[in-house]
């Protein structure tokens, strides 16, 4: 159990925290909800002890351990990914030897019936526990199995972490809390960079945790799944709410509503008040009347009310051109990476106004055929875009390409048009920009703020298409609400690449499935696609595809064996692959290699004050990168096909 008591956190005139108090009961799973900028990152910071607060205090029983999970980390660079998650277990070693050396203080008494004994006893007995609950004998399976639920493959165990994206280094530092067992649990966006099934996966776990969790996440199908408290921070105080979060929305308005009725009370109460002291100030017959609403009026502690929700914002796209009828065709489209199929018989077409979602695990494709939608790579079969399509492409660099010298406003003042432009104020608060945070230059913004900022742009252009690639990874619930309410009611068609479950849910009316090698489509939203896979996850689909893969294997191996040892001209024909493989994957590395190194200039170029504000230099680095990953994909999918070959061999 963790409680805090009595918390208050200044940073300016007025408090980001004040009076806060609670507490959280072991095996308590908890969501900490509030608006960016409410100090919810704050307060775990202050519970993992890691900030000091103005006062109060925050108290963890003796021997229980605290787990914390920020939104950003570090990793040294020196070690594999097993050896990084495999520091997790320092604790295990450290226990092993607590527990030898109370063997060897016990082998060493005699004085059995003493009350040190005892205590001895009791400690040993405490700490082989903890050893056994922490999975002491077998930890190299379970770190295997949390390694694999977060999307890495057994292959990659091995690589160096300097390798890695940010996405992929946060996943090895949660891999690392969560086999560390702590007993309370304080996460911070944990679902950031992760892919749906990952996010299943972590979902699972956490919910079946024996550890009290404190959880700030900004998905509300991954926080309703796994908490059944939410604690509010609105106005600097803290609301606790016994409930589910869905449960919380509805108490929520409720409790707001009965907020403004008492504020719109309490200042006509104050109005009349005050009119009464104007009115008989100076009648000497009031005096003793006007001192006394005086005295009253002192004593009045003002209710406040959290700034208006912005979330009601109806967001209006500007009017655009209208497309042809059939805004994509797709018919036999297939992308090869050399010996690699990425897809092949891609066959389908999107209708105009049609809102479509791409899913499918990591590396399946779905980016790839945004590309090809795009013209940014080559395929082979035919993909027509229609007539008078104009496309609006929301991909992960896009924040990378807005102008640093420009302040937000300036940013969106840019490109809105027609009546929009007398809401721009509203429409940045409701994407978190409100106040004096619209004053601001692009160029102080952190990278989360910058997406949200190029999103919000491409949104008020006149796009009759939008293609949005993971638009959701840096908004919270109710900007997500804006932005989905907005795509419900924009006339054009859109196609979103997306594993926000609750954010596709009612928003989509088609699901494409990469996998395999291949696009399937299927009628209906994305629980409709489930429920027509007769799975209740991704993760049990994921599963489905695997068993499916594996029996197919199972089924050429037994043919093979039956024919006896692969033929001279079979044999010949895997050395003449194997040899071509090998030379794509030297090919790529030499490539992947160059790319860096020029990577690496560019970047030492845009951290000087005239670069950093070069566009020429941030879109050859936006290129450059782009070609990065696409030959790293390369080098995977050769890899993988090399490594299949061998155990044909």
């Amino acid at each position: 159990m963790i409680s805090v008591n009595n918390l208050k956190v200044e940073f300016g005139v007025k408090p980001l925290l004040s009076d806060v108090s609670f507490a959280i009961s072991d095996k308590e799973h908890v969501a900490l909800v509030g608006k960016n900028g409410a100090g919810k990152s704050t307060l775990l910071k202050i519970m993992a002890g890691l900030q000091k607060s103005t006062s109060g205090n925050v108290s963890v029983p003796t021997g229980q351990t605290v787990g914390y999970l920020p939104q950003t980390m570090k990793i040294v660079d020196s070690r594999t990914i097993k050896e990084e998650v495999a520091l997790a277990f320092d604790n295990i070693k450290d226990l092993k030897e607590v527990i030898e050396r109370l063997g060897n203080q016990l082998a060493s008494r005699t004085d059995y019936e003493s009350e040190e004994y005892t205590q001895l006893i009791d400690k040993l007995s405490h700490a082989t526990e903890r050893l056994n609950m922490l999975g002491g004998q077998n930890y190299e399976a379970e770190l295997e199995r949390t390694l694999t639920g977060l999307g890495f493959e057994r292959k990659d165990f091995g690589r160096p972490t300097k390798e890695l994206s940010g996405g992929w280094r946060m996943r090895i530092e949660l891999a690392k809390l969560l086999l560390r067992k702590p007993d309370i649990l304080l996460l911070d966006e944990p679902t950031n960079h992760l892919d749906i099934w990952s996010i299943e996966w972590l979902e699972k776990f956490l919910s079946q945790s024996p550890s009290s969790i404190v959880l700030v996440s900004h998905d509300r199908a991954f926080i309703n799944n796994i908490t059944n408290r939410t604690l509010e921070i609105e106005c600097g105080k803290l609301i606790d709410y016994k409930v589910k979060y869905d449960d919380y929305v509805t108490l929520r308005a409720e409790r707001r509503e009965a907020q403004l009725r008492a504020y719109e009370n309490q200042q006509k109460e104050i109005a009349d008040i005050k009119e009464f002291i104007e009115r008989f100030r100076y009648k000497p017959t009031k005096a003793v009347q006007v001192q006394s609403r005086i005295k009253q009026l002192e004593k009045i502690v003002p209710i406040e009310v959290d700034e208006v929700d912005n979330s009601c914002l109806h967001l209006k796209f500007p009017p655009c051109n209208r497309s042809g009828d059939y805004p994509v065709i797709c018919d036999d489209v297939r992308k090869d990476y050399g010996a690699h199929t990425v897809f092949d018989h891609v066959t389908f077409t999107i209708k105009r106004g049609e809102k479509v979602a791409f899913v499918g695990k990591n590396g399946e494709g779905k980016s790839t055929l945004v590309k090809c939608i795009m013209n940014q790579i080559p395929f082979t079969g035919e993909l027509k875009i229609g007539h008078n399509v104009e496309i609006g492409y929301f991909a992960q660099n896009e924040a990378q390409l807005l102008d640093d010298n420009v302040t937000v406003f300036e940013t969106i003042d840019n490109v809105a048009k027609g009546d929009i432009r007398t809401k721009i104020r509203d429409i940045l608060g409701a994407f978190m920009f409100g106040g004096e945070a619209s004053d601001k230059y692009v160029k102080v913004l952190s990278g989360g703020e910058r997406s949200r900022l190029a999103m919000l742009r491409l949104l008020l252009q006149p796009f009759n298409m939008l293609i949005l690639d993971e638009p959701t990874n840096h908004l919270d619930m109710r900007t997500k609400k804006v932005l989905k309410e907005a795509i419900s009611n924009f006339d054009g068609t859109a196609i979103i690449v997306s594993h926000d479950r609750s954010f596709l849910d009612g928003l989509v009316s088609k699901v494409y499935e990469f996998g395999g090698g291949k696009v399937i489509e299927h009628l209906g939203g994305i629980y409709d696609f489930l429920n027509a896979k007769e799975v209740s996850s991704f993760q049990e689909l994921e599963r489905t595809q695997a068993s499916n893969v594996a029996r197919n294997t199972l089924e050429t191996s037994e043919k093979a064996n039956s024919q006896g040892v692969l033929d001279w001209a079979a044999q010949k024909e895997l050395r003449r692959k194997e040899q071509k493989l090998k030379r794509q994957i030297k090919e790529c590395e030499n490539s992947i290699e160059e790319l860096e190194a020029s990577i690496h200039i560019l970047e030492d170029k845009m951290n000087t004050p005239e670069g950093a504000s070069d566009l020429t230099i941030i879109e050859q680095h936006a290129r450059l990168s782009r070609q990065l990953e696409n030959t790293m994909d390369e080098w995977t999918l050769a890899s993988e096909e090399l490594e299949q070959l061998n155990t044909l061999q």
